[in-house]
């Protein structure tokens, strides 16, 4: 058994129980490779948002990956991408996403918009087990850091992943400066 902080990690093939479905269906798909490089660790729900998980648990911001949901609308096309960039950052909408988009405009997700289209629970939503047509944006940062604690698709529990897998998922694309000091 791993820990990082004060995370006590689990092998994710034997806890998939953990993670939400989307999450669970994605690992089973592209495994062995992401079940023997990420780990899964429970956690109190009460302390999934990042200021409190970091304090919490003993993780630096520089461990923790954010992933926010981002609508783009183009004309009448309305677009859904993730974007991963580090807890003490924030993304940088208006400017880059939108328009690495071409959009118009883009904001952030309502959550509940952002709720239905992953499966996945507000606070914990992942960019492991997303809709298979949406892309990734990486920041450029995040790829370099070989320990990063992601959400799980529930509030219950953080992964440990690195950024080369991050950077591996399908339609992920990586930018520089993707993530703005706060």
């Amino acid at each position: 058994m791993q820990s990082l902080g004060k995370l006590i990690l689990l092998p994710i093939k034997e806890h998939l129980n953990l993670v939400a479905e989307p999450t669970a269906n994605f690992l089973i798909e592209h495994s062995p490779n992401l079940f023997d490089d990420m780990g899964v660790a429970e956690i109190d729900p009460a302390f999934s948002d990042t200021a409190k998980f970091c304090e919490h648990y003993e993780i630096i911001l520089d461990n923790i990956v954010n992933c926010v949901i981002i609508k783009a609308t183009r004309l009448d096309k309305i677009t859904y991408v993730a974007c991963l960039v580090f807890g003490n950052t924030k993304v940088d909408v208006n400017g880059l996403v939108r328009r690495h988009l071409e959009a118009r405009k883009a904001s952030f997700a309502p959550m509940e918009e952002a709720v239905a289209l992953t499966k996945m629970e507000y606070g914990g939503i992942t960019a492991i087990g997303l809709p298979k047509d949406w892309l990734i944006l990486v920041d450029s940062n995040v790829v370099q850091v070989d320990e990063l604690v992601i959400g799980s698709g529930i509030r219950k529990s953080k992964l440990l992943t690195s950024g080369k897998i991050l950077e591996s998922l399908p339609n992920a694309v990586v930018l520089q400066n993707l993530g703005i000091p706060r």
